[in-house]
């Protein structure tokens, strides 16, 4: 059986990157049970709510949802079990500290197989304020808006050439 390559995207949390700035981020391993692993593998999960907490130093992954294995049997999983996360010490004591100040926190960005292993991506983030997510929205419309226009003169000059 050949190996996978590549990186096979499961699920994305939109929402983070709109509701928090991004300080940085990371690419962690999960701990999974077999019938987790299968569900994953038919493109079924959800960030929405998940986030991270470091609790006796080791990090655990709560409130994303993995839905139990059609196939299971007795052997299944429960939807929403916390989960733990593989880093590196110095990872985790950086991403503890960093929680300890205000308005930190650790949420996860983005669900996928890379090379046949299960990763999550996960970013140590600020909480945006409402007026900070109308600006973003803003700037985003107006460099929509200024690309459509910029296109359109291109589309233009090529016509009369």
């Amino acid at each position: 059986m050949a190996k996978e390559k590549g990186r096979k995207l499961i699920a994305q949390n939109k929402k983070a990157r709109h509701d928090y700035t991004i300080i940085d981020t990371y690419e962690c391993g999960l701990v999974l049970t077999g019938t987790e692993v299968k569900s994953l593998r038919q493109g079924r999960a959800s960030l929405v709510d998940g986030f991270v907490s470091v609790e006796s130093g080791e990090a655990w992954l709560y409130n994303v949802h993995v839905p139990e294995y059609s196939q299971g049997t007795w052997t299944n999983h429960s939807a929403r079990r916390k989960r733990k996360l593989l880093l590196h010490r110095e990872e985790i004591d950086k991403l503890d500290s960093k929680t300890g100040e205000t308005g930190n926190t650790i949420v996860p960005l983005s669900l996928y197989f890379k090379d046949g292993r299960a990763k999550v991506e996960i970013a140590l983030a600020k909480g945006k304020k409402e007026y900070d997510k109308r600006q973003a929205l803003r700037e985003k419309q107006d460099t929509r808006e200024t690309n459509r226009v910029i296109s359109a003169v291109k589309r233009k000059e090529r016509g009369q050439l």
